[in-house]
């Protein structure tokens, strides 16, 4: 029985490899998944294919028990990241693909709990957003996918804009055609950035009065000189889009000054999207979405302990060990942000 558990976490995060690597192990000292990428510690037979992985991913118990835990403790966070990434799932029955979706949402870049869950669901709909956010209350930061607009009605969840997202349409802009209006945008907006690199280990307290004094002139400076230069752009023109899809958003945009708990963007959990995103090429799709939502789970896990400093393998391995005599009412104790691994009994 130990035995099939080690080769379920080896088979787990060996799978799950490509989608951890970009921000686990950029260089091959630091490839620390037990010597499993580079072969030094393979326990389970070379002829394991994928498709026999996703069995021995699917039958642990770590995943919906310590998924739906964790997802609790998420959904007490005042402040939560969201977004979506494409997949591609083998269509039931046709022998064909189509575009299904990597729903994630992290708790607040400054929030004491550290955590991502991923959803696995057949669409973008923003039915997806609402069911997980079902009873929620707090602060949201999403780009302005319409997705997110249903959730965004319940008065009890307040919309963050994300700064990056409208900062990305004035580089778009300078890189198609050097515009000089947008060169200028880029300029206060690097400021902004400037001031939130020098406050990003600050006590909330800090952070605001930082925010208060420095962010808040330069963001009232930047709206003012934004409505003076839409005035002067044509309609429908590339400058004017982007100078709308800031103004239309100010609001949710410049939240952040007046809380030094809220995020400034949404690169937190971009973060945590972007090595999925790159992990996909390999994987080539999903084979059902019953696969998909196993893989989900697990990246859940694995990618939190992640966020918490922890080895992936060593977390999965420890937690498939005890979950078989460790008790339901407990569970907790095994969520990412609360494990400790076991000590060595020293034998004298």
């Amino acid at each position: 029985m130990l035995w099939k558990k080690l080769r379920i976490a080896e088979a787990t995060t060996e799978k799950l490899r490509d989608a951890l690597r970009p921000r686990l192990c950029r260089q091959r000292g630091e490839d620390r998944l037990h010597g499993i990428l580079h072969g030094e510690a393979v326990l389970f037979p070379q002829d394991i294919r994928r498709a026999v992985l996703d069995e021995l991913v699917g039958p642990t118990d770590a995943d919906d028990r310590g998924c739906d835990a964790l997802r609790a403790e998420v959904l007490t966070s005042p402040v939560l990241h969201a977004d979506e990434t494409p997949l591609q799932m083998l269509k039931p029955g046709a022998g064909k693909t189509h575009r299904a979706y990597l729903w994630a949402y992290a708790t607040g870049r400054f929030e004491p709990l550290r955590a991502v869950i991923y959803e696995f669901r057949e669409s973008r709909e923003g039915k997806h957003a609402s069911a997980f956010l079902q009873g929620w209350r707090g602060h949201l930061m999403v780009d302005d996918y319409a997705g997110y607009k249903a959730v965004l009605a319940n008065k009890d969840v307040i919309e963050l804009g994300c700064l990056a997202h409208a900062r990305r349409k004035f580089f778009d802009l300078y890189q198609a055609a050097g515009s000089p209006v947008a060169a200028k945008a880029l300029e206060y907006m690097g400021q902004i950035y400037d001031i939130e690199r020098s406050v990003v280990d600050a006590s909330r307290e800090v952070r605001y009065e930082i925010r208060s004094r420095r962010s808040r002139p330069i963001m009232e400076a930047l709206r003012a000189w934004m409505v003076l230069q839409r005035s002067q752009v044509p309609d429908g023109s590339a400058t004017a889009k982007a100078l709308e899809y800031s103004l239309r958003r100010w609001e949710a945009l410049t939240r952040f000054v007046d809380d030094g708990n809220l995020p400034v963007d949404n690169n937190h959990l971009e973060g945590q999207i972007r090595p999925i995103a790159v992990g996909r090429h390999n994987w080539l799709f999903a084979g059902s979405l019953r696969a998909g939502k196993r893989a989900a789970a697990v990246m859940t896990l694995l990618n939190s302990a992640r966020l918490n400093g922890h080895d992936p393998y060593a977390y999965m391995k420890d937690v498939l060990q005890r979950l078989p005599t460790h008790k339901m009412s407990a569970i907790g104790e095994l969520l990412p942000h609360r494990w400790q691994p076991r000590q060595a009994i020293v034998i004298a």
